[in-house]
């Protein structure tokens, strides 16, 4: 009969101590799950190099690598940053507790551990990382620009048509580092009286021009929710469509010719096909009298100069 069994969850397990390896893989194993094993953090984040667990046990006190700098590491590869990480230790005070979750962790064990208490915890964090996961993959397949990020503005998850507008816009395959840096400061001041969380803002604070970011609200205690959109109000954009006689999309089909992007950058930034900016792009050579893009971009360059 063939083995219809579920596939196992995979545990990573990193500690420094052969006694303590030994009992937790026997019990996880016990409790149905596949155990990796790790005892170093350099060791750990070699191992997901290769293989992507479903949690990872961690603990903090090793040799070398603690565990608070393994897992700031572990949250910076993409294919595990959203990987729940427990932590272990003997240690109890409060900083340690703090310093834990600070670095990525979403729970802390004492040790001795209890093993039911851990399979109960593991369940509950398995189950939220699932949750969580299948509301990221229904956003990616809905085409949404959504991204999240931590209270520090740091980036939880972006999904890829966002990352895609992110760095056709920016000109960088980083962008979405820019945008951290924009949505930290927007997160410094937002408990500030006064201040309009509802408003949209621009990604470029001193520029009337390019994205922008809309607060969507609160996903958890430290997941906050950003929706990007291309700023298509853009005065540059005016400027042209009131010296050429250019329809507003023509307008801003050129100005991003006069910001040196290329057809592709274009589409994805203002959601067009390849097709459709080429033929903005034949109209806009018969408006302004002229054979090629590069003649196009002087024309525009020209007139937004006059015009700043």
């Amino acid at each position: 009969m063939a083995d219809t069994a579920k596939p196992r969850d995979i545990v990573l397990l990193v500690d420094d101590s052969p006694d303590a390896l030994g009992f937790l893989t026997e019990a996880l194993e016990q409790s149905g799950f596949s155990v990796l094993i790790a005892t170093s953090g350099q060791s750990a984040l070699n191992i997901v190099d290769k293989i992507t667990p479903d949690l990872i046990l961690l603990d903090a006190v090793m040799p070398g690598m603690d565990g608070f700098e393994t897992c700031r590491r572990l949250k910076t590869n993409a294919g595990v940053a959203q990987v729940p990480v427990i932590f272990m230790t003997g240690l109890t005070e409060t900083e340690h507790v703090v310093h834990a979750l600070g670095s990525g962790g979403v729970d802390y064990l004492t040790k001795p551990i209890n093993i039911d208490e851990l399979r109960a915890r593991i369940r509950v964090h398995l189950a939220n990382a699932r949750s969580a996961q299948s509301a990221r993959v229904a956003l990616d397949a809905a085409g949404r620009h959504l991204l999240a990020v931590r209270a520090d503005g740091s980036i939880q998850w972006s999904t890829p048509q966002a990352t895609r507008l992110i760095n056709a816009a920016t000109g960088s395959d980083d962008g979405l580092e820019l945008v951290a840096a924009r949505i930290a400061t927007w997160m410094s001041d937002r408990d500030r009286p006064g201040f309009s969380r509802d408003a949209a803002f621009l990604l470029e604070e001193r520029e009337e021009k390019g994205l922008q970011l809309s607060y969507l609200g609160g996903l958890g205690a430290d997941e906050f929710l950003f929706r990007l959109t291309a700023n298509n109000r853009r005065p540059d954009s005016e400027i042209l469509r009131q010296h050429f006689p250019l329809t507003a999309r023509e307008s801003e089909v050129l100005l991003w010719i006069a910001k040196g992007k290329a057809n592709r950058d274009i589409g994805e930034i203002l959601g067009l096909s390849a097709r459709t900016v080429n033929k903005h792009l034949e109209q806009i050579y018969v408006k302004l009298g002229v054979e090629n893009r590069a003649s196009a971009a002087v024309r525009a360059a020209h007139v937004l100069h006059e015009g700043s």
